[in-house]
């Protein structure tokens, strides 16, 4: 079974910086290609943020984004982390962890992804 755990949301204020993390935890080895992080917020589908390709350490950011987060990833760890920084009362949300268990093209959307984690929630106050 292959878990992926999140950790680090809570509730901040704007113009303030917030790290997420993500672990791959599973009874066997299991190598993730790509890790992400989508996000949803009430009455809206689950939208992309940022992806880390494991293999080339190639990152893509969502426009909204780009420029104030930084995604990084660990392949000792099979973790991925999310660096928020000038946090926006936009970005409040439940952040979604997810990763690729097999090579994917389709890394910038949800079918990319077959593993994801529970949820955890940002919440950005003015």
């Amino acid at each position: 079974q292959v878990k992926l755990v999140e950790s680090g949301g809570g509730l901040v204020q704007a113009g303030s910086s917030l790290r997420i993390s993500c672990v791959v935890s599973s009874d066997y080895s299991l190598p993730m290609y790509t890790m992400a992080w989508f996000r949803r917020t009430p009455g809206n589908e689950r939208e992309f943020v940022a992806t880390f390709l494991f293999d080339s350490g190639t990152t893509h950011y969502a426009d909204s984004v780009k420029g104030r987060f930084t995604i990084s990833g660990d392949v000792a760890r099979s973790a991925v982390y999310l660096q928020m920084n000038t946090l926006k009362p936009d970005d409040t949300a439940i952040y979604y962890c997810a990763g690729a268990g097999k090579p994917t093209y389709y890394f910038l959307t949800d079918e990319g992804y077959d593993n994801w984690g529970q949820g955890i929630q940002v919440a950005v106050s003015l």
